[in-house]
């Protein structure tokens, strides 16, 4: 395909629209009294700042296809930045600080990137760790200049409303590079086209029916892109992206109090404690038609505390997809509560619903090879675990300069290909999919095979267990299977957990052969959503525990 489509389309849409409704929104600081003060931009502001923008990026030299490592908050320069970039047709390489610095720059120096954009300390980072950043000719400070060269974001402002020329872009040219945060292995920069960010919002506003009049609160800092362009204002939450665990949640419900918001992105982790505070102080939340929690399963205990907060005629809904591909399945919390809670807590796996929109999800058998091309015969029965596999426009092609992950993760079909999701999972008779863990994950006993979520599911039913984890020990094909068990906070009696635990273990078919039960005392996470369990450190752990 090439046909002509730029991303930074939909947001002139939008101001078209509605010019003078708030686009962006952003805590600029607080009071004596501590009550927040907010800054704002409309829809017609940010269309005219971009534009003023792009005409200073072009130049400067950061022109159509130019690879632009963005390193800048969520906040109001961010937004301007972003679809001045997208105006221009350069490439914002996008790579989550949380993920530590040393991965971070790997991520960068990978990139290949032609410019950098930053606020200060980034700056600090580029020059501390200049080797990383060989190929980069411009540079652009968001804020304050120090002690080095290149322009800063306000010289870049070029005087006066002409509306940018936008780059011709065609539906397949690159976007943007995202990194993945690399929880189950090497981070890799997935390429997205314009054709599939257009893709994505049409399915996003397709599936769960955004208005005109919606209001975001988007505590995932990637997902506050799509909210100008969706018509949405866009509130930039007061919190540390990179920490959701341990937001301030009196912070996440000041914002939705202050602004009407009426949409929320949450990680099961930020869901988890805000609900909890939410249910102990009896707050509603009367403003919220709809919850979104991705990133990793989401408990169905999780959800139904978040929801004391809700009007019934609201949803949590928890989509399902990875950075090469989302949303692409998704479930309501009423299905959730109602039905798939009682399965998914004796072992059945996490429901985690139907395909979105005209998406295309099957289910093949299990291998860890690459497969050329695609056919009927690898799709296996309904009920049977398989590998996850995906067919949609939204779903991105290939990774950038990464074959072999390319190799491994697509399938060609005809002129299409499926993208393999890494992920376990089965399909029921109502074409809803149950997600069972990561295939890299699973514990291999010669011709049997453990799953880590249907048998976690049944220790973390145990009152005393906050979560479990279930990792494999010896050879890779000949595995010995442990179950991790982090208990609840001050839990002293651990010997008699273990007892109870074990007893557990032998009444259900799932878990009767696991002889292994540790106590582990925090486990590591994923930084992004602070839920995803870094089972392959468990497994270093528990491999000198057994030993």
């Amino acid at each position: 395909m090439n046909d002509h489509i730029n991303i930074s389309s939909w947001l002139k849409q939008s101001t078209a629209r509605h010019p003078y409704k708030r686009a962006v929104v952003y805590p600029a600081s607080r009071d004596s009294k501590g009550r927040v003060l907010y800054s704002q931009l409309t829809f017609l502001q940010l269309e005219q700042q971009s534009d003023q923008l792009a005409f200073g990026l072009e130049q400067r030299g950061i022109t159509r296809g130019t690879r632009t490592i963005l390193m800048v908050p969520p906040g109001i320069a961010f937004f301007t930045l972003i679809f001045a970039m997208f105006k221009v047709g350069a490439i914002p390489v996008v790579v989550d600080p949380g993920m530590g610095i040393d991965r971070m720059l790997s991520c960068f120096e990978q990139g290949r990137p032609e410019a950098f954009i930053g606020i200060e300390k980034a700056h600090v980072l580029r020059i501390l760790k200049r080797g990383f950043f060989k190929t980069v000719k411009v540079w652009v400070t968001v804020g304050h200049r120090w002690f080095w060269n290149g322009a800063t974001l306000d010289q870049l402002m070029v005087k006066g409303n002409d509306p940018f020329p936008v780059a011709q872009t065609t539906t397949d040219e690159t976007a943007a590079i995202l990194f993945t945060t690399g929880s189950t292995g090497p981070a890799k920069g997935v390429v997205y086209t314009h054709g599939n960010f257009h893709a994505q919002l049409v399915q996003i506003q397709e599936h769960f029916k955004i208005g005109p009049d919606e209001i975001d609160l988007p505590t995932f800092p990637l997902f506050a892109l799509f909210d100008p362009a969706l018509g949405m204002t866009a509130v930039i939450p007061d919190m540390d992206p990179t920490k959701p665990a341990f937001v301030n949640p009196e912070r996440i419900i000041e914002a939705i109090f202050n602004q009407g918001v009426t949409n929320m992105f949450a990680s099961p982790a930020l869901l988890n404690r805000v609900g909890k505070f939410g249910k102990a102080n009896g707050i509603k939340l009367p403003s919220l038609r709809r919850v979104i929690s991705a990133g990793a399963p989401v408990t169905p205990a999780n959800i139904e505390q978040f929801s004391s907060m809700l009007e019934p005629t609201a949803q949590i809904h928890t989509p399902y997809g990875a950075t090469e591909s989302v949303p692409i399945l998704s479930i309501e919390s009423n299905e959730i509560l109602t039905e798939t809670r009682a399965l998914s807590e004796q072992g059945f796996g996490i429901c985690i619903g139907r395909p979105i929109c005209d998406t295309e999800i099957a289910v093949i058998q299990l291998s860890d090879d690459p497969i050329k091309h695609f056919s009927e015969d690898l799709v296996v029965d309904n009920n049977e675990v398989g590998e996850i596999i995906v067919k949609a426009p939204l779903v991105t092609r290939r990774y950038h300069n990464n074959p072999e992950a390319d190799m491994l993760s697509k399938i060609k079909d005809g002129d299409g290909f499926w993208h393999r999701m890494g992920d376990l999972g089965w399909k029921d008779s109502k074409q809803r999919i149950w997600f069972c863990g990561r295939k890299s994950h699973r514990v291999v006993m010669g011709k049997d095979n453990l799953f880590t979520i249907p048998c976690e599911a049944i220790f973390n039913n145990h009152e005393s267990v906050f979560r479990s984890a279930l990792v494999g020990v010896g050879p890779k094909q000949m595995q010995t299977p442990v179950i991790i068990i982090e208990p609840i906070p001050g839990l002293k009696d651990k010997k008699h957990l273990i007892q109870e635990l074990e007893t557990l273990a032998l009444s259900h078919d799932l878990t009767k052969g696991i002889k292994h039960i540790l106590i582990h005392p925090s486990f590591p996470v994923d930084i992004r959503h602070n839920a995803k369990i870094f089972r392959e450190k468990l497994a270093v752990w528990a491999t000198k525990k057994l030993s």
